[in-house]
């Protein structure tokens, strides 16, 4: 069986608020919001640079006021931005079958 590697967190606390937001846009009470406003601004679901480029955390209100995802993103080490994209991709995946097919176009490759 797979099992990742651990890579330790540099910046915990900006990578903690920054992962707790996307956490919250995908709970089942704001997961059709968050993919709403994606529709809206045109951006692809795996588009975490757009993600934090638009403010679409914020726009949701998944991340705190006064808060900036990006700010919280740039804080980051290499290795924590990349595991932060991970763990955005793996939420996206998380998504259930019905709301994939509503925003159908979000996922799409091409």
């Amino acid at each position: 069986m797979f099992e990742q590697a651990t890579i330790k967190v540099e910046n915990e606390k900006e990578f903690e608020e920054l992962r707790s937001a996307i956490r919250r846009a995908f709970v089942p009470d704001n997961v059709e919001k968050y993919l709403k406003r994606m529709s809206s601004e045109h951006i692809r679901i795996r588009d975490f640079d757009s993600v934090l480029a638009k403010a679409v955390l914020e726009q949701v209100g998944a991340i705190e006021k006064g808060k900036s995802a990006k700010v919280l993103y740039s804080a980051l080490t290499l290795s924590d931005q990349a595991q932060m994209k991970e763990f955005y991709l793996s939420k996206i995946e998380e998504v259930g079958p019905e709301l994939r097919a509503k925003f159908h176009k979000l996922y799409q490759y091409y």
